[in-house]
């Protein structure tokens, strides 16, 4: 009797030895698998604060800007209009310092391409941003002076300025990263501001 329960006994804790290194293996293939799927956090970009829209973000808006500082690099030599000439240092002025911003975050979070350094080109290449003029455009503006370059200035800066609000408000819908939002939100309140300057000298021109 007694070695039936020592038999039975083995048995019993041969198969518990059993059942608990399944499931020993079993959590640490679950832990390997675990680990495989939040491996690289980089890629997410969670652990430090940003995500895609983030990255998109930053990339979009830099040659946006880009293409403002070439609008406003026109406006000294074509311009007749000192309230004009002073609008385009300021947009130059607030625009430059951002796109340099923007240019570190990409560094930082190790998206920094090509397309988001200085020297691309900036009058084509960008139809899925909002508010972007083609190179025809911008051949055009650098083609005309005076009072019809100053109205045809303010039409397509408010229209590039328009775009770049709708970029900054999807930016703080859907980004991730606070200073990236915060940047979002002062681009939003500048730039508002500009359309409604412009809008006013485009009516007194």
């Amino acid at each position: 009797m007694m070695r039936k329960s020592l038999i039975g006994f083995g048995v019993a804790g041969v198969a518990a030895v059993a059942l608990l290194a399944g499931c020993g293996g079993g959590g640490d293939m679950a832990g390997m698998q675990h680990s495989s799927t939040t491996a690289p956090p980089s890629a997410t970009g969670q652990q430090d604060g940003h995500n895609e829209q983030d990255v998109k973000f930053a990339q979009d808006m830099i040659g946006h800007h880009q293409q403002a500082l070439d609008m406003a690099a026109m406006v000294p030599a074509k311009s007749t209009n000192p309230k004009v000439t002073d609008l385009g240092k300021r947009i130059a002025a607030a625009q430059d310092p951002e796109i340099k911003k923007m240019n570190e975050w990409l560094t930082k979070w190790g998206a920094a391409t090509a397309t988001s350094m200085p020297g691309m080109d900036h009058g084509s290449g960008h139809g899925s941003m909002p508010g972007m003029m083609t190179a025809e455009e911008m051949a055009k503006l650098n083609g005309a002076t005076g009072a019809e370059f100053d109205r045809m200035w303010l039409d397509m800066m408010i229209k590039h300025h328009q775009g770049a609000v709708e970029m900054a408000k999807t930016q703080q819908e859907k980004g991730s990263n606070a200073d990236a939002k915060k940047l979002a939100q002062d681009i939003t309140t500048a730039q508002q501001a500009e359309i409604t300057e412009m809008q006013s000298l485009l009516k007194s021109s």
